[in-house]
């Protein structure tokens, strides 16, 4: 399908001229018995229970992931799944260690603060650091102080945008504090850099969270402050008051440590040879036990496809599973899968990511040219059959990016967004958070994606 024609099917798709009827009477009634599988089962949320309860938090080198590796190899085995192996790949490995101290002094009195070090982050001095704090809102603020901010703690204190009615639109305009702050801050001459969490929500969990650091730059520690210790903060700085704050961390980096991607498949009866990959992230923060971000993801990935070979269902084309790992401080695991020399004879002719939580799905965005996306929207009456039916234009997923970079369509599941970040990168990022019904409902989304790819192509 050319340029051209696919913008005409896609215009008259989006003005309701082309009839969505063939469709329905094609696969509506596989959608109906993915649907009627999955929501008498639930089997989604009894994986995410295995993974969290015996893997738990599973940062890349720890020993959770290494846990998570043989478990996810053992659940696809456990399911008949063909070619179930591991790709190996070397990983970070940072800890954080046992002090995650800081305490705020304002007139001679000392007032705690809940911290947690940023992933990645070196330490502080063993008896910790103290510093004037200096409150900013975005990198221009800072680099205005100049002079006036070395040898202070600089404090990034830039709320997620509620009004935005994505939080991840949201996130994506404050988080740059946390991957850039320390290296913002050193420049200015800097000792710490103290971030507010990302969330909108009002407690006081820090959010952890990659940072970075820049080779021509002095590191300096750098930690979370809880929102709730935010505003207390910023609230003691609008009086005019000098402030300082002690912080202490024990984190280090170690040396890389040898871990895998683990992946297994139903394979084509027509077109083995072209992939269909359905992915997550394995890794996790060490904080809480990344239920929805990813465990979440890989779950449904191997959900989706057991769901097509309880049906009884035979693919044309090859549905792998593939649990990626160390996403969080790396993308090891997504650029090690695309030049693997597994590939070699492979065609992969999409790639779907869910990483965005467990919640309820509401549509499917397409990384892709518009002619995928013409196809793809011919398929929404189905999707709409799972009340997932916004079919946009958007982001797949940061580790199939390597794959979508080389041409291949990207698919990125779109949950309900709401709650996300009340969760991501903290210690409230449990089982307890995850609906069953809403978690599977992503399993059935994505097992209908992978079976209309498998017999339409794209």
């Amino acid at each position: 399908m050319n340029s051209i024609l696919a913008l005409l099917l896609l215009s008259s798709i989006l003005s309701g001229t082309v009839s969505s009827q063939p469709v329905l009477e094609k696969y509506s009634d596989i959608t109906r018995r993915l649907l009627d599988e999955g929501l008498r089962s639930c089997h989604t949320y009894d994986l995410l229970v295995e993974l969290t309860s015996k893997a738990g938090s599973r940062l890349s080198g720890s020993e959770g992931a290494a846990k998570a590796v043989q478990l996810t190899r053992e659940m696809m085995e456990r399911k008949g799944f063909e070619n179930v192996h591991l790709e190996k790949v070397m990983v970070p490995h940072w800890v954080r260690g046992p002090v995650e101290k800081a305490v705020a002094i304002i007139g001679g009195k000392e007032h705690p603060l809940t911290i947690c070090a940023l992933g990645g982050s070196i330490a502080t001095p063993e008896g910790g650091l103290t510093a004037e704090v200096v409150e900013v809102k975005s990198f221009d603020e800072l680099r205005q102080l100049g002079e006036r901010a070395k040898g202070k703690i600089v404090f990034f204190n830039r709320p997620m945008d509620p009004t935005k009615l994505s939080t991840f639109e949201a996130y994506g305009g404050a988080v740059d504090q946390r991957s850039r702050g320390a290296i913002e801050a050193a420049k200015v001459g800097a000792v710490a850099a103290l971030v507010r969490s990302m969330t909108l929500r009002l407690d006081d969990v820090p959010h952890t969270g990659a940072m970075n650091y820049a080779d021509t730059v002095r590191k300096i520690p750098a930690a979370a402050v809880s929102t709730v210790g935010a505003n207390w903060l910023s609230e003691q700085l609008s009086t005019g008051q000098t402030a300082k704050v002690r912080i202490t961390l024990s984190c280090e980096t170690l040396p890389e440590v040898e871990s895998a991607n683990v992946a297994g498949e139903i394979r084509g009866s027509e077109k083995p040879d072209e992939i269909i990959v359905v992915g997550g992230h394995l890794d996790s923060w060490d904080k809480g036990t990344g239920a929805h971000d990813d465990g979440a993801g890989c779950m449904q990935a191997i959900e989706a496809i057991d769901l097509i070979k309880r049906l009884g269902l035979k693919p044309k084309r090859t549905i792998r599973a593939v649990m990626f790992m160390n996403e969080e401080n790396g993308v090891r695991g997504g650029r090690a899968y695309s030049v693997a020399p597994e590939r070699k004879g492979e065609k992969h002719i999409a790639a779907m990511e869910s990483d965005a939580g467990g919640h309820a799905p509401r549509g499917i965005g397409v990384q892709a040219d518009s002619a995928v996306l013409a196809k793809v929207l011919q398929w929404k009456p189905l999707f709409e059959m799972l009340l997932a039916g916004d079919i946009v234009a958007g982001y797949s997923g940061v580790d199939v990016s390597f794959l979508v970079n080389t041409g291949v369509p990207g698919f990125g599941l779109r949950p309900e967004t709401h709650r996300y970040f009340d969760y991501h990168h903290s210690d409230n990022d449990t089982i307890d958070k995850v609906h069953p019904r809403e978690l599977e409902m992503g399993a059935v989304v994505w097992a209908l994606l992978c079976w209309l790819i498998s017999e339409e192509g794209v």
